[in-house]
């Protein structure tokens, strides 16, 4: 069985030469990684075919396989993201606030490190060099656990990255994998409180939930994405159309892809036939309420569970709505808290929908797919925050900080 403790200690010491490095050593480090990244993309590749037979031999859904699934392409961007995030503005000493007490004390509230970050996922490989990114970036170790779906492909992206580390003559264990794929490990990962200081769960509803209820480390909870579209009786049914399609089709098997569209009873006749029409080719199975079957009879009839669910696949539920109001309050009972959407022209109903909305994200005539550290100009994200400590939305290096208070004095003394 996998050392925890062992591998704890071995962060702890990371994070101390960590700490010691400066923002221009951290820069090359990350450089050398999306370097590495690309020199050795044909073993990644390889390895990752490996997770995909796999994949295909479990009878994974082709949903969830796009997000195991690694291209020369995918690598680039994964390299690509490195960069970016390197050429970010580094917020570790950043002072954020700063005071002359009565006393003479000098008071500056400073942003540090989190320590050491552990993390649990799932099937998505690319998320192994984000992660390692965000990280390094920001002073912190990191000890991931990924899914067995992508054991391979992990093993061989932190091989590569440990390896450009020890090159620069950084510590390899600012980033360490954990291969036991026991679930006893991962529970056991989820009590190691002593060298980990903060646990960041990133995958289904079902892991994200095994996480908040089993650590004893602090949890930044990132939520499932039942992620809603509404088109308002005001919309431009053209936009509402192409919007619909990209947040829907372009990836199926990510957290910020629509699952769920809400439609205005007034404008259900103008939209739903153009938007069953151009969804047609990727065969997006539609499941409605009584009056969406009304237009679109070959409609599957839509269940209350339809409207809760993260389906990560060619599925898209409809409910009818009368109003922005009771498109909110739908959303307040059936939303994970992600990303929600509202399509119109009436900045009205776009204000009304935009402030009563409890979303990380909430958007106004755009797709919910760009929730993205990539497109936030982040360079990256460690996940999509759903909670409402610490941080919310997508989260980039100043997520993965925290402030101390430094205090400078000539001999002051309390009476």
């Amino acid at each position: 069985m996998t050392d925890l403790r062992e591998m704890g200690e071995r962060a702890a010491a990371a994070k101390a030469q960590l700490q010691t490095l400066h923002a221009e050593e951290r820069t090359r480090g990350l450089m050398a990684a999306a370097d590495a990244l690309l020199q050795n993309a044909e073993t990644i590749l390889k390895e990752n075919n490996a997770d995909m037979e796999n994949a295909v031999r479990n009878g994974m859904n082709s949903g969830l396989q796009d997000r195991l699934r690694l291209t020369a392409e995918r690598i680039c961007d994964m390299a690509e993201g490195l960069r970016q995030v390197a050429g970010l503005p580094d917020p570790v000493g950043e002072v954020m606030e700063e005071m002359i007490r009565p006393n003479g004390l000098q008071i500056r509230k400073v942003r540090v490190p989190l320590g050491v970050v552990g993390m649990i996922y799932e099937a998505r490989p690319n998320v192994t060099a984000d992660a390692f990114g965000l990280c390094f970036k920001t002073g912190n170790a990191v000890i991931l656990k990924g899914g067995s779906d992508a054991l391979h492909s992990n093993a061989a992206i932190v091989k590569v990255l440990r390896g450009a580390l020890e090159k620069e003559g950084i510590s390899p264990d600012a980033l360490q994998l954990i291969a036991d794929t026991d679930r006893q490990v991962t529970v056991a990962f989820m009590k190691l409180k002593e060298y980990v200081d903060v646990l960041i769960p990133r995958g289904s509803g079902r892991l994200i939930q095994s996480v908040v209820e089993n650590s004893t480390i602090p949890v930044i909870e990132t939520g499932t994405g039942n992620c809603h579209i509404y088109v308002d009786a005001a919309a431009d049914v053209d936009m509402a159309v192409k919007i619909i399609c990209n947040a829907k089709t372009q990836r199926v098997g990510v957290c910020n892809a629509c699952e769920s569209l809400l439609v205005h009873s007034d404008i259900r006749e103008r939209l739903l036939p153009k938007l069953a029409e151009a969804l047609a080719p990727k065969s997006v199975e539609l499941r409605g309420d009584r009056r969406v079957k009304e237009v679109l009879p070959d409609c599957t009839d839509a269940t209350q569970e339809d409207y809760g669910k993260e389906y990560l696949d060619y599925i898209l539920s409809i409910k009818t709505v009368d109003s922005p109001e009771e498109a909110v309050a739908h959303i307040g009972r059936y939303g994970t808290r992600h990303s929600e959407c509202i399509v119109t022209e009436d900045e009205k109903a776009a204000e009304k929908f935009l402030n009563g909305t409890d979303a990380a994200c909430v958007y106004w005539n755009a797709s919910t797919r760009f929730t993205d550290g990539f497109e936030f100009g982040f360079g990256a994200e460690i996940g999509i925050s759903t909670q409402k400590l610490h941080a919310r939305g997508p989260m980039g290096p100043r997520q993965l900080t925290n402030d101390k208070y430094n205090i400078c004095g000539d001999g002051q003394i309390r009476g």
